[in-house]
């Protein structure tokens, strides 16, 4: 059986707090409309900022979503990767849940 992609918190939130929920999805979605970067370059880099925030269940979906929308392999994890630098190998722990999101399928 599938994991799903969307956590079990998020999932909870979605049903327990609909109108906040509501709320949140209209700011998310005022946001990307906001946004200037390609869909692809979008997902990457909000890849690299929930590895960096120790984020790790809400890689899976954003892998997908990146993937759907070209991104490789090798992009995805370099996105978990880019911040390396800035906040040290903590960024390792997302590695496996999305190199298992993208190989799923």
């Amino acid at each position: 059986m599938d994991k799903p992609l969307i956590s079990n918190a998020f999932q909870m939130f979605m049903t327990e707090a609909p109108e906040q929920a509501k709320a949140w999805m209209e700011v998310v979605e005022k946001l990307d409309t906001a946004s200037k970067l390609d869909k692809k370059t979008e997902e990457l880099a909000y890849i690299a900022v929930l590895a960096a925030a120790r984020l790790e269940s809400g890689i899976p979906f954003h892998v997908k979503q990146a993937k759907e929308h070209g991104a490789s392999r090798e992009e995805i994890i370099s996105a978990v990767l880019v911040g390396l630098p800035a906040v040290g190998n903590v960024v390792t722990t997302s590695l496996p849940s999305a190199i298992n999101a993208y190989d799923a399928d």
